[in-house]
């Protein structure tokens, strides 16, 4: 049995993810108190038909206790053998201010003495731990509900090998992505936004590719990210890192990060690795 707990903190989306793993045949089981889920883990290899792949939403409703104790838990769940990852959703506070404040829900942990933001930071705090335990970290805040499905299915649903990686091209001037394990800074190369006739395309197009190829320090630096990437994803691989999201950021993210990330991805599906590719700047 694979067991995928997924938690995160309210309004990041974890239904949302919950039914996108459940839509891939997942055994799921929503808001299942922590403390619990050895016992679940058990009930269910004792099935004539027990389900191979069994997710379970978790989240700031449980118990502080129970979700203080979430390091013995999965400790307990890894003696009974079970193969376990922990999937993190999260955004940035504004976000989820936004959020709530268009559906006109209540935050679980709101009450007469405890404002919006205060119940949001507050699940925060909670939740660290799971948080700093977690195998891979989702930042929904720039994510619709379509693209956050289509992300679970291709990360975590659809994943048959031993390492899952992104290649995400950002802009600085919007932040560094919260999920990132890697972030590599292509600002040093040529800016084609300085040419008004380059400026409304994107790294996809040719044009663009063109511009970079045209300055030596764009193969440079290609080959260098390349090159380390090359050599030390078989570590991670071979340390059980499950996830890998690389980032690689220029100002705007729509040029310079983006034409990188298309090569990067090129030549490492070329060495036989499969990877996902997202523009957070232009793919939302």
């Amino acid at each position: 049995m694979k067991l995928t707990i997924l938690s995160g903190r309210s309004g990041s989306g974890k239904t949302t993810a919950l039914q996108a793993l459940e839509d891939h045949g997942y055994y799921c089981v929503d808001n299942l108190p922590l403390g619990l889920l050895p016992t679940l883990t058990e009930q269910l290899d004792t099935e004539e038909h027990a389900p191979e792949r069994v997710a379970v939403g978790v989240d700031a409703r449980n118990l502080p206790r129970q979700l203080l104790a979430f390091k013995s838990i999965i400790k307990a769940l890894k003696n009974q053998q079970v193969e376990t990852e922990v999937i993190f959703l999260d955004a940035d506070p504004g976000t989820l201010l936004e959020r709530f404040s268009a559906t006109r829900r209540r935050h679980p942990l709101s009450d007469d003495d405890r404002t919006l933001a205060d119940a949001i930071e507050y699940e925060a705090r909670l939740l660290a731990d799971i948080r700093m335990l977690a195998d891979l970290v989702i930042d929904t805040s720039s994510l619709d509900v379509h693209t956050l499905r289509n992300l679970i299915r291709q990360r975590v649903a659809r994943r048959d090998v031993n390492l899952s990686l992104l290649i995400e091209s950002f802009g600085y001037k919007n932040g560094l992505p919260r999920d990132a394990d890697l972030v590599f800074d292509v600002r040093a190369l040529p800016n084609p936004h300085w040419h008004s006739e380059l400026r409304p395309l994107t790294g996809r197009d040719e044009r663009i590719a063109e511009f970079l190829r045209g300055h030596p320090e764009s193969d440079l630096m290609l080959e260098d990210i390349f090159n380390f990437l090359n050599r030390w994803l078989p570590t991670y691989a071979a340390n059980d890192r499950s996830y890998v999201t690389v980032a690689v950021g220029c100002t705007g993210g729509r040029h310079r990060s983006v034409y990188i990330t298309e090569q990067l991805a090129h030549r490492l599906r070329n060495q036989g690795v499969p990877l996902h590719v997202r523009h957070r700047e232009l793919d939302g």
